[in-house]
Formats: C-alpha cells, sequence, structure tokens
C-alpha cells in the first residue's frame, strides 16, 4: 500500500488561517478531498494521512468526519491542547475514533524555542501512549536540540518529525541542521517524513538535486525503515505539481532495493501511524 503520510484540507477562511499570506495565495481557496483523489490516482497511491492545519479541536472533529466519509483517508493527526488540565479527557473522547492515530502541536510557531519542555506540555505527551496515538514533531532547526532533550524523556512514544525539521534549503543551510538530526536520528522510536521541502527551497527555481543532500542526511540518520514519503499538499502547490513534489522523493529512492522503497512508500506510515 502506497500512502502519503502528510496532507492537509480545509474550507477556507481567512480568519482562521492567517497564515496563508498574499505570496501564498494559491492556498486562499477550498482544499477538499474530492481535490486530492485524483493526485493520489494518478501516481497510484492508495490512501493519505491528514494533518491539523489550524489548532482547533472543532477542526479535528471535522477531519474525522472526513475520514468516515472517505476510505482512503487513512488516518488523522488532530490538535488536541496538551497543555490542558482535561488534556486527558479530551484525548480520550477523540480517540474512540479509530481513525485519530496522532496529535500535533504548530510548536514552529512558539516564540520559546523551549516550549516543548514546558512541564504542561511534557505532561500532554506523556498521555499519549496510553490512547496508542503518535506526535507529529513541527519544529525548526533551531529547536532541534530541546526536541531531541524532549524525546529522551519518552522511549516508549512514538515520534515522527514533519518536514525534516525545515532545513534552510534556499541559504544552503546544512550543516548544523544535519548534526541536530543525526543526533534525533539515532532515538530508535522517531520516524522521519520527507515532506515540506519545496516550500523550505527556491519556489520558482528549485531543481531535484538540489534536494539530494539533505534527503542524504535523512536516510543516513533514520534508514530506510523510518522514513516515510508525504507531499504536504496543498502547501506544496506554492512551489510545485503535486506530481513534480513527490517526484523529488520517488527519483531519489530509485537507488534502494524495492523493500526499502515500499517502507518509504507507505510500509513506514502505516506502522507508524498503526494504521
Amino acid at each position: 500500500m502506497k500512502i502519503d503520510s502528510h496532507q492537509h484540507f480545509w474550507n477556507y477562511d481567512k480568519r482562521e488561517y492567517g497564515w496563508i499570506s498574499e505570496s501564498m495565495s494559491v492556498l486562499a481557496t477550498d482544499r477538499l478531498p474530492e481535490h486530492l483523489a485524483p493526485e493520489l490516482q494518478s501516481l497510484g497511491f492508495d490512501g493519505s494521512v491528514a494533518v491539523q492545519a489550524r489548532q482547533s479541536a472543532e477542526e479535528t472533529a471535522w477531519l474525522l468526519s472526513l475520514a468516515d466519509r472517505y476510505e482512503w483517508i487513512k488516518g488523522v493527526v488532530g490538535w488536541v491542547d496538551l497543555r490542558a488540565v482535561d488534556a486527558d479527557e479530551k484525548l480520550k473522547t477523540f480517540a474512540r475514533h479509530p481513525k485519530l492515530v496522532g496529535v500535533r502541536h504548530v510548536v514552529q510557531d512558539e516564540p520559546d524555542d523551549a516550549f516543548i519542555l514546558r512541564p504542561e506540555f511534557l505532561r500532554g505527551i506523556g498521555l499519549l501512549k496510553k490512547y496508542d496515538l503518535a506526535y507529529d514533531i513541527l519544529i525548526f532547526p533551531k529547536q532541534l536540540s530541546n526536541t531531541i532533550s524532549m524525546v529522551e524523556k519518552f522511549p516508549e512514544q512514538r515520534f515522527i518529525l514533519d518536514h525534516c525539521a525545515k532545513p534552510c534549503i534556499r541559504e544552503h543551510g546544512l550543516a548544523l541542521w544535519a548534526e541536530d538530526l543525526t543526533r534525533l536520528g539515532r532515538y530508535t522510536n522517531v520516524y522521519c517524513k520527507v515532506s515540506g521541502l519545496v516550500t523550505e527551497a527556491d519556489w520558482r527555481n528549485w531543481t531535484p538535486a538540489d534536494f539530494t543532500a539533505y534527503l542524504d542526511v535523512v536516510m543516513g540518520a533514520f534508514g530506510a525503515d523510518r522514513v516515510m514519503i508525504g507531499s504536504d499538499w496543498p502547501v506544496c502547490t506554492v512551489a510545485g505539481s503535486y506530481a513534480a513534489v513527490m517526484g523529488i522523493v520517488t527519483g531519489y529512492l530509485n537507488s534502494l532495493s524495492a523493500d526499502e522503497q515500499a517502507a518509504v512508500l507507505g510500509g513506514n506510515a502505516a506502522r507508524a501511524y498503526h494504521l
């Protein structure tokens, strides 16, 4: 089974999606399952994992309702306020739905680089294993060091790093990111999504070769058994078509064995998310 491990849906509302700037105006419209389905089918993908795009319990419920309607939405990574005193009860309620497979917080936008180590947030992370939920890590490279400290505290929790921690591809920022990513990769309960890379590159002038060094680091750090492909659709469309963006990774994988390719293209997502 081939699975796009990272994509989003929304009914566009300027107030709710304020992060969609003028330079991303192509995203300022509804993006729904009927828009993604032809893209998946064109590349032979069997399904996807829908990931939260705003920090709202209402959105999580809406994504789960879409997953009820569309069999090919294999799982949902939603948002629950892990810092809340009633986080346990909220997780219990959402986890009753079999397609809730994980939770994510937009840590990259938190002004405190040590947000991920705050006691109330750590308390919430500690609840996830009880409900068989993964945690998606959304950070910038500057937050990798604190993220490693957080991961150290939860050796039995499944973690999935989104977008390879967003390396500064546009500025050719490789060395420090590579060092920290390699450290994170030593924790075998952490997986990594090769997704969202085009939006960290030059949107108009990238070539597949621009990503090779970064993919080499990811594969060296995590291995073919802990890396998964993701499109980051529709966000990726600011910098390229669905086929072109997915082609960066599928082209890179040509040098791997058939079993390794199958793992990156779906098997690892199924295992990491318990799909």
